[in-house]
């Protein structure tokens, strides 16, 4: 018996020898990415090969059927092509979003300490987002929204090594790379880069030149890659009556609203796309425009061939009553600035994924009759847990995480926000670090690009600040300045 506890106490101690040969510097990032890692594990084993929506199939439609539309994140549909490629086809790309992820908040949690927000505050943060179903769970779904998201994260992780004059050649590079999968994985993505960019820009002295040749590279790529190199490829733009469709509700909106200010003339182009009450109906609910553009009576080619008109009576809209079209925009981005759901009746509630696997019509997609129903690629989509028992938990988890009365502090993008501004000018004003301001630009570059344009109230639209805000927290508790740092 003596001989075995000797034996364990060796084996303990052996244990202990090798957990001090990592270096310091190295404990904190290891241990919060094998965390984070273990549990988007679960989600990922429970979900395989990952949550699914309506845009999913279509991404599989396009990738198989070689008709790439710029409309979707190219970037992300290359991914999507790649992984169907593969054994595990789409379960390597969401298992591939989690191990990004992890990296994500462990360098997050290294760059907090250095404006003095400990491990000890930011790992359990970082554990905490992977447990949470609206952003654990996010993680594994197959959309364009992670790799963005991800993104905007690695921009403010990488914002924070600035700030605290900790930046080397690494975190510039990540920077940079993040700032162009902004603008690549979501085509308003380059709002926020720009947004984000020049806040930093003018906030950093000695770094203002730099950052900002920075952004506009970032900004530039992505606007390159969308007017030149995709069309030069055979990528399809969007069509008109999905570039403008958002006008086309303010126009809606305008007439719920003012129907006198329209006359015969406009009336007439208007029928010509929809019957007039349609109208009327879509723009009666200013926070969904798909209540227009995508009800039955639509007529999309018909737009297409008077889009000019329509943007005339846009603009005349737009001079003579502002109002009206800003009332639209506000109203219809409501999930960028408002904490809590609109009204129920009006669709205003905020639109969370569901987790039930793909139906056997992939949403439409592999309806009868399209061309997605023949493909032998669909079934790339379809769910495959690696445990029945395991997704029925973890749909649970997910289901009760909806909660009505949760929604404001789980879902809504806009309470983070606002959560995150408050400790970031609490660290501000204790440390009297003014270049601390410049962590709130991805955030506000969030809520301004999602105001200007967006078509319903969908959380996944606001994520971002999710996983950002909750570490602006753990600046809170590191506000007091310390002797000898250097201010800014």
């Amino acid at each position: 018996m003596t001989a075995l506890l000797d034996g364990s106490r060796a084996e303990d101690w052996d244990h202990a020898r090798h957990a001090r040969r990592v270096p310091d510097r190295w404990r904190l990032p290891l241990a919060v990415g094998a965390g984070v890692q273990l549990v988007l594990l679960v989600w990922w084993a429970a979900f395989s090969p990952g949550l699914t929506s309506y845009d999913s199939a279509v991404y599989v439609s396009q990738v198989t059927s070689g008709i790439w539309t710029s409309e979707h994140s190219v970037a992300y549909n290359a991914l999507v092509w790649l992984a169907v490629h593969l054994p595990g086809r789409l379960a390597v790309l969401t298992l591939a979003q989690t191990v990004l992820a992890s990296a994500a908040l462990a360098y997050t949690c290294v760059a907090m300490r250095g404006l003095g927000a400990r491990g000890r505050w930011t790992a359990p943060i970082a554990l905490l987002l992977a447990v949470a179903p609206p952003t654990g769970a996010f993680v594994v779904y197959i959309w364009k929204d992670v790799p963005f998201t991800l993104c905007a994260v690695l921009v403010f992780a990488a914002s924070v090594r600035l700030v605290a004059r900790k930046a080397g050649r690494m975190d510039w590079w990540i920077l940079t790379a993040a700032m162009v999968g902004l603008g690549l994985f979501r085509n308003n993505g380059l709002g926020v880069a720009l947004i984000a960019g020049l806040a930093l820009a003018v906030a950093i002295r000695g770094r203002r030149a730099r950052l900002t040749v920075l952004t506009l590279f970032a900004v530039g790529v992505s606007l390159l890659c969308q007017l030149a190199v995709y069309p030069a490829i055979g990528i399809k733009q969007p069509a008109k009556s999905s570039v403008y469709s958002l006008n086309y509700h303010d126009v809606a909106v305008a007439y719920a609203a003012q129907p006198a200010l329209f006359s015969a003339a406009d009336r007439r182009v208007m029928a010509q796309v929809t019957p007039l009450e349609d109208w009327t109906r879509g723009g009666g609910n200013c926070f969904v425009s798909d209540q227009l553009v995508l009800a039955w009576n639509f007529d999309r080619p018909a737009a297409e061939r008077v889009n000019d008109r329509l943007m005339a009576i846009w603009t005349k809209i737009a001079k003579q009553r502002p109002d009206l079209i800003m009332n639209a925009r506000i109203c219809r981005g409501h999930i960028a600035w408002a904490p809590f759901p609109g009204p129920a009746e009006k669709n205003a509630y905020t639109w969370i994924g569901d987790p039930a696997p793909a139906p056997k019509d992939l949403y439409g997609v592999a309806a009868a009759g399209q061309p997605m129903a023949s493909n032998p690629n669909r079934t790339a989509v379809y769910a495959h847990p690696v445990s029945t028992k395991l997704r029925h938990a973890a749909v649970f988890w997910y289901n009760a995480a909806k909660t009505r009365q949760l929604d404001w502090i789980l879902f809504r993008g806009a309470t983070w926000c606002y959560l995150g501004y408050a400790a970031i000018v609490l660290f501000a004003r204790g440390r009297r670090m003014r270049s601390a301001y410049a962590l709130a630009g991805v955030m506000v570059g969030f809520q301004l690009t999602v105001l200007a344009a967006n078509p319903a109230p969908l959380y996944r639209y606001m994520v971002a600040p999710l996983f950002i805000a909750p570490f602006c927290l753990a600046l809170i508790p590191a506000r007091r300045s310390r002797a000898g740092e250097r201010r800014a």
